[in-house]
Order: C-alpha cells, then sequence, then structure tokens
C-alpha cells in the first residue's frame, strides 16, 4: 500500500528516486511523483497512471545542479480522492515551502483541514494527506523536525511520512505510526524507503523505524529521536539479501521467479533449525524454553494467505505438541474480546511484518500478558520487534503481489515449530520426531521434483483458463490449500474462485456445479481418500470438470479425474506443501494466458499497513 522512497546525497536525485519507485511498484499504486530541491526551489512531478508517465513528463527537464541532492517520491494507492494527478503525492502546502509524502490514513483530516482553511490555508487536493504538508507549515519556527514532531501530535490515524523544506533544506524528515519506514546507511549519502527492495541496489544497512520514532536524515548522518525529543542509539542492521535477489532474473515474472525459488527459500529457512541426524535446533531464536513449554494454548493471527498457513499450522501443533490452537483472522481478533492469558501463545504470522491488524492482534495479546512469537520474512520488521521471540522465514524479498514462497516458507517454519513445541512438552516420541525432522529436510529436493510439472500445468491452464468460476476441494490439512488455490487465482486472474472443506460440498457448493465449473481437488493418498474419492464421484456425476491434484503413482484418479497433477508424497503433514505448488502454477498460467498484469493485480497492495 502506497510507497515512499527519499535520498539524500552528491548524486542526481530523480534517477535514484524513480528506480526505487519502480522497485515498490509490487505494493499496488496508480498515481506518482517526486519532489526534488532545486537550490533551495522545490520541483514537483507527479503523473496519475504507471511510473512511465512520470518519467515522459520529467524527460528534457534538467537536473538540480548544487553539490546537494535531497528528493522524496511516491507511489499511491487512492483511499481519499480519486487517482487523479492533483491528488498524487508529494504534497505541497500553501507557501510552496513544505513538501511531503504520506502512506496510511489521518482520520480527523476533516477536522485539520476546517480548522487550518480558517486560518487561510488553501487546500488544492481532495487528500488526506495534504493536510500534513499544511499542519507542518503552521508549526515552523525554523527546525524542520520540530515541526514535524508538533504536527503528529496533532494527528489521529496512521502514517508513515517523509518531509523536506525549503527553509530547512539540507535534510529529510520522516516519522512513523503503523506504515514501515526503512533507513538506508550509506558514504556520503543516505536514503529512506517504505520497503528494502528499494535501497538493497546503495546499501544493505539498513534500520526499521519504530512507531512514533523521528528520523533526521542528512548528507552524512542519520539522527534518530522519540516522540518527546529525546536522542536515542541505535545501530542498523546488516540484510543478507542483495539487489539481485530482487531482480527477475530472465524470468517473465516476479511471481514466477519466486515460485521456482521454493526449493532454496525452503531450504533457507531449515537450516540450521534442523540437521541431518533429524535434530531440530530452535532454543536461541525462541529463547526461555520453560515458558513455552508451559503453554496452554496457542493462538495464531494472519491475514490473507498467511491465514491459511495458520490453518495448516494449526493442524502441525495440535499434532505434534498436542496443544489446543485457534485460527483468527488478525483483523477480527481484538473485536471479540478474546479468552487470553500468560499460559497462551499468540502466533502471529505475516510476509513483511507490518501487517496493520495482524500488529494490532499481535498488541491486544500483550496487553492480556500472552507470549508472543512471530513468523515472518522482514528482519527487523515491527512483528518481529513487537514478539518475545521471532522465527524468520529466509524467503529473501518476495515482490509479486500475490505471496508463493512466503507461504511455503511459513509452512517450513511451522513445522520446525511444532516438532520444537513437541520436544519441549515431552509428547512426541522420539523416533516419530526424528522422521518429520527427515521428510523436512526432504521437502526443497521434492519441491523441485514438483517443478518439474511446470509444462504440463501450463498445458492443463490453457484448456481451463475460459471458466468464469472455480471450485476447490480439500479435506483435513488440505482442506486449506484448497483454500489457498482458490485466493491464488482470483487475486491474480480475477476468476471467481471458492476453497471448502470437501465434507462441505454436499452443504451447499454442490448446487454450482455443472458442466461450467472446474473442480479442483487435493486428493493425497490419506487417511480419507477414498471419501475424497466420493466428492470427485459426485462431481462428474453432475457434468463437472476435475482436476485433482494426487500422489505420485496413484492409477485410480486418472480414471476419474479428467485433468492429474501428480505430486511427491512426503510425511501426510507435510504434503501440503508439496501440494500447494501446482495450485500456485495453474494460477499464474491462467492470469498469463488471460493477459492480467500477474506481479501487480488490480487494487491489490503487496502489504497491507492500514486497517
Amino acid at each position: 500500500m502506497c510507497g515512499i522512497v527519499g535520498y539524500i546525497g552528491k548524486r542526481e536525485a530523480s534517477p535514484l528516486l524513480i528506480d526505487g519507485l519502480k522497485r515498490l511498484e509490487y505494493r499496488g499504486y496508480d498515481s506518482c511523483g517526486i519532489a526534488i530541491l532545486d537550490n533551495g526551489t522545490p520541483r514537483v512531478t507527479r503523473a496519475a497512471g504507471r511510473i512511465d508517465r512520470l518519467e515522459e513528463k520529467l524527460r528534457g527537464l534538467a537536473e538540480p545542479a548544487g553539490e546537494l541532492q535531497c528528493g522524496i517520491g511516491h507511489t499511491r494507492w487512492a483511499t481519499h480522492g480519486s487517482p487523479v494527478e492533483i491528488n498524487a503525492h508529494p504534497h505541497v502546502d500553501c507557501t510552496g515551502h513544505f513538501l511531503v509524502a504520506h502512506n496510511g490514513i489521518i482520520e480527523n483530516y476533516m477536522e485539520l483541514k476546517r480548522k487550518l482553511s480558517a486560518r487561510g490555508h488553501v487546500f488544492r487536493s481532495a487528500t488526506d494527506s495534504e493536510v500534513m504538508a499544511h499542519l507542518i507549515e503552521s508549526h515552523f519556527t525554523g527546525s524542520l523536525e520540530e515541526a514535524v514532531r508538533a504536527a503528529v501530535l496533532e494527528v489521529e490515524g496512521v502514517y508513515g511520512l517523509v518531509a523536506i523544506s525549503t527553509h530547512d533544506n539540507k535534510k529529510i524528515v520522516a516519522t512513523r505510526n503503523g506504515p514501515p519506514l526503512v533507513l538506508g546507511y550509506g558514504e556520503g549519502e543516505n536514503f529512506i524507503a517504505s520497503d528494502a527492495p528499494a535501497l538493497l541496489p546503495h546499501t544493505r544497512q539498513l534500520l526499521f523505524l519504530n512507531d512514533r520514532e523521528v528520523a533526521v536524515i542528512r548528507r552524512d548522518s542519520i539522527e534518530l529521536r522519540d516522540a518527546d525529543g529525546k536522542r536515542l542509539s541505535r545501530q542498523p542492521e546488516l540484510i543478507s539479501w542483495n539487489a539481485e535477489m530482487a531482480e527477475k532474473e530472465g524470468y517473465p515474472h516476479f511471481m514466477l521467479k519466486e515460485i521456482f525459488e521454493q526449493p532454496r527459500a525452503v531450504r533457507d529457512t531449515l537450516r540450521g533449525r534442523v540437521d541431518e541426524r533429524g535434530v531440530v535446533s530452535l532454543d536461541e531464536e525462541l529463547g526461555d524454553a520453560k515458558k513455552l513449554a508451559a503453554v496452554e494454548r496457542v493462538k495464531i493471527v494472519a491475514c490473507g494467505t498467511s491465514l491459511y498457513a495458520g490453518l495448516v499450522g494449526k493442524f502441525l501443533i495440535e499434532e505434534l505438541a498436542r496443544l489446543p490452537v485457534e485460527v483468527d483472522y488478525a483483523s477480527e481478533f481484538r473485536y471479540r474480546n478474546p479468552l487470553l492469558d500468560d499460559k497462551t501463545l499468540v502466533l502471529g504470522i505475516s510476509q513483511s511484518g507490518e501487517t496493520a491488524d495482524t500488529l494490532a492482534a499481535l498488541r491486544e495479546g500483550r496487553e492480556h500478558g500472552a507470549t508472543l512469537l512471530s513468523i515472518c520474512n522482514v528482519v527487523g520488521s515491527m512483528a518481529a520487534r513487537q514478539s518475545d521471540c521471532v522465527l524468520y522465514t529466509h524467503a529473501g524479498p518476495e515482490i509479486g503481489v500475490a505471496s508463493t514462497k512466503a507461504f511455503t516458507t511459513q509452512l517450513a517454519a511451522l513445522g520446525a515449530l511444532a516438532l520444537h513445541l513437541g520436544g519441549l512438552r515431552g509428547v512426541l516420541p522420539e523416533d516419530e520426531a526424528r522422521r518429520f525432522a527427515r521428510e523436512l529436510r526432504r521437502l526443497p529436493d521434492l519441491l523441485e521434483q514438483v517443478l518439474h510439472r511446470n509444462d504440463e500445468i501450463r498445458a492443463m491452464a490453457a484448456r481451463l483458463c475460459s471458466y468464469r468460476n472455480f471450485l476447490y476441494l480439500g479435506r483435513g490439512v488440505h482442506y486449506p490449500i484448497a483454500m489457498e488455490g482458490a485466493l491464488k487465482l482470483k487475486e491474480i486472474s480475477y476468476i471467481h474462485a471458492e476453497g471448502y472443506p470437501a465434507g462441505e460440498m454436499k452443504h451447499g457448493p454442490i448446487a454450482l456445479i455443472d458442466t461450467e465449473m472446474p473442480v479442483v481437488v487435493l486428493v493425497p493418498r490419506d487417511a480419507v481418500y477414498r471419501k475424497t474419492m466420493s466428492n470427485i464421484e459426485e462431481v462428474k456425476v453432475r457434468g463437472g470438470i476435475v482436476l485433482a491434484v494426487a500422489g505420485e503413482g496413484d492409477t485410480d484418479i486418472v480414471e476419474k479425474a479428467d485433468y492429474v497433477i501428480h505430486v511427491p508424497e512426503s510425511y501426510p503433514l507435510l504434503n501440503p506443501l508439496l501440494a500447494v505448488v501446482p495450485l500456485q502454477l495453474l494460477a499464474y498460467h491462467i492470469a498469463v494466458m488471460r493477459g492480467c498484469d500477474v506481479d501487480k493485480p488490480r487494487n491489490l497492495a503487496k502489504s497491507v499497513t492500514v486497517e
């Protein structure tokens, strides 16, 4: 949701800002712009639509000639005000001296706007964000950071904010409350952005701002202060990702690249945690073993794809650790007065670690004395800092909006966690623990085998891409995979799709089945294999088209289904990691064949950082 970049240093600012904005396109946007201080004079260029339109408007303009280059950029996803140029960021106050880019929602902006208008401020846009430029100007007495600090005290809502001014023109001032901001430390230059990929070509020394911290970014220094103005001392972290990891590397889309990165990503997630003997080691990352062993219940909170990972995690933890698990939509969790105490483990799952609803759910757990654990992909993210302990997934940057490798690495991390909890609680027999751990370590090799099916899945997609409705079915640990497969298809191809537990088919969805309804069925040879085969019979009797994801060597299914994708079989609780990959590829190829923008689907953002 929206993207912010900022640069201060000796290099030409415009190309750096444009490049940074392009690296944030996956967050979703409908307009964009940059603002540069040109020898004390602000130069603002904005455009509705894609960044290439902004580049056209910048073409031929002379770059600022001063020794110090300073600028900010923004990609906007419309909330208040339509996606037209006048509503694009950066916004300028009516004196023309204060410029801001903002991600978030100012909930009391109408009240602030009326107050500022009464003082003579003239507003040009229909956005809530423009209020910030005028509000900062109204508080300015010589120091931009003091004006920003005073301005946000009047604000109700969430914000990631960067500001520059011709009156204090050798700095960028940034602050956040909710939406993420990442500082990048360079040599004789410094950076800021909404997310790490925008900074990786220039530096891997990154620091994630905490809520209500204020950063003063100069060419040679970055100064941090808290909301009261007290100076803070925190050091940047070295991020292991590199710029190449965020490039397509010859793939036509980031999503396809990330699907094919899954064997490597899962291997990295398990490295150092599960050894060749089948022993799991998470003590250093998860800390107090006695406290974890004393947990009596687990509440998993997440959104979207991460929620479906949590549903698989419920099966893993209940089976291996014998702990009761509830899985909640993070967006609903704090509104139902959940039953929590110091014997509860609240487990938040988020790729970015910045999902607003998941963070709010973790805070709810904190207020009730629960132990907080997060599974996320971004080192130093808010979820990681907010939790008592964290399991990083080590997936590397995920640029495609539709999550793929983040999901499978979350499942791998959940498998390792369930194994660890089972050992702490003494409920998992040693031979079973070792078998499960060995199967975890085999997953990357098995994932590679699944990816060899890409061409046959593409051929199936060609035959199915014209249908307008799909149904996905699975039983047991596979019904969350059915839901995830349906989500992938609708996210990127805009085809209506629904995922259901197969046992629920006769409780409503069966009414939809006819010759125009492809039904994707997950049918591993597990304890409920025959029941799922009966579901397939019921679909076929009604003229439905069946695509089955089945275990390697299953010949019975070939006689029943119209299309079959065979995947290797693993430990039953780990099969979901293998079964989901064909569904990712199916969604991808159907979307490409339909001419959809796979990496940047309409109306979606990579990280939902406002409620």
